[in-house]
């Protein structure tokens, strides 16, 4: 594959908001997360998705429905196939931005996907065969540099998922940045 290729093969647009109950739904399936994140490197059919996943394609195809009405999964383009069109999914947006649930009544919910727990369930193995990086650092900076410093690392996230496809390995990367109760030093006389 050539290193200049893009990922995916589709034209996608950088974010896709997600704050409604049913789109949140739809994401906390860890079996559509797979198939989010299976097509953000190309456009793939269910019967493409089934065999990744080693799941029937029935149960694909109803989760890919689910995306589809979550407006978090497209057809990307069709392919006529034995007088049958075969459809190619993909995302909706590169990178799925979580915001706030709003209902009629309620004041506003923060709604939380840790994806820092998930990876460090999926690390386990990693850790154990001594082949995980990892480096936690923590910094007192102002809310403002936070953010601005978070855009740089959705930068790198991005050029992480543009990486050329090579090897027999599937790594994850996991970045996250938070407020902490860390002790601080006071400042100096």
């Amino acid at each position: 594959m050539s290193s200049n290729q893009e990922f995916p093969d589709y034209d996608l647009p950088d974010t896709v908001s997600v704050s409604t109950p049913a789109q949140l739904r739809a994401i906390a399936d860890p079996l559509r997360t797979t198939v989010l994140d299976l097509v953000l490197e190309r456009a793939a059919t269910v019967a493409e998705l089934s065999a990744a996943v080693g799941r029937p394609k029935s149960t694909v195809a109803h989760h890919v429905n689910v995306l589809l009405e979550a407006g978090l999964l497209r057809v990307v383009r069709t392919r006529r196939v034995r007088a049958i069109d075969e459809r190619y999914y993909g995302r909706t947006g590169r990178t799925i931005h979580v915001g706030v649930v709003r209902r009629p009544g309620e004041t506003e919910t923060p709604v939380c996907v840790n994806g820092l727990s998930v990876a460090a369930a999926e690390s386990v193995p990693a850790h154990e065969d001594d082949r995980l990086y990892t480096t936690l650092r923590h910094v007192r900076i102002a809310r403002e540099d936070a953010a601005a410093f978070w855009q740089r690392v959705e930068e790198l996230v991005r050029d992480f998922t543009q990486l050329p496809r090579s090897g027999d390995t599937v790594y994850g990367l996991v970045a996250g940045l938070y407020p902490t109760e860390h002790p601080t030093l006071p400042e100096s006389a």
